[in-house]
């Protein structure tokens, strides 16, 4: 079975948060989607709330995912709903950050979307990089981020996906499911695609 290394989850991520910029096909944008909730809710908390929760509902109906189908096109060979999954977490991860008023396009606001999506290992990647969760991080303070310490962060979010469920260095494809959470049913896992707008939340305070 083919194996992947660290360097492809990071392609992987580069891919799916560029289609989550770019929109697909049947999605539309990660500021689409944030402007659609901004102008639905009075507050920012109510809007990204309503999206994390809708999202989650949406996403794990069965069927769901098959119905992007292949519009993320991976150099590797991930299984499309691996592919979709990871696709939806990272658009609704980078549509809180726009609602929180956050340049979505910028490489240090991208590094930290990444990071989300290691769900609660978030913050021991934070802990570990200096980056302080609960506080209201600026646009300004992002800024200031030295560039090593993203590469750091870069560095230990590929290394936390690819040995979250494997300790060899490399896993095995099928192995990558639990990744971004879990396929159950043909949808995401309820349970991590809800931890992940947690700590969106905190990070994107």
């Amino acid at each position: 079975m083919k194996k992947i290394a660290q360097e492809d989850i990071m392609n992987m991520l580069d891919i799916a948060y560029d289609a989550a910029l770019n929109g697909i096909p049947t999605l539309g944008t990660a500021e689409e989607l944030g402007e659609e909730y901004i102008c639905k809710y009075k507050n920012e908390d109510e809007a990204i709330n309503k999206l994390i929760n809708w999202q989650v509902a949406k996403c794990a109906t069965s069927g769901f995912l098959a119905g992007l189908g292949g519009v993320i096109v991976m150099p590797i060979a991930i299984p499309a709903n691996i592919s979709s999954t990871i696709y939806v977490q990272t658009r609704m991860i980078a549509s809180i950050a726009y609602i929180k008023g956050y340049d979505i396009r910028s490489d240090m606001v991208k590094t930290l979307v990444y990071m989300c999506l290691c769900g609660n290992a978030s913050k021991d990647i934070a802990k570990q990089t200096g980056i302080k969760l609960g506080l209201k991080i600026t646009e300004s303070m992002i800024k200031k981020i030295p560039g090593q310490v993203l590469k750091e962060i870069n560095k230990k979010v590929g290394f936390r996906l690819l040995t979250k469920f494997g300790q060899t260095g490399v896993i095995n494809l099928g192995k990558m499911i639990p990744i971004a959470g879990g396929v159950v049913g043909g949808g995401v896992d309820l349970v991590s695609t809800k931890a992940i707008g947690k700590i969106s939340k905190e990070v994107f305070a």
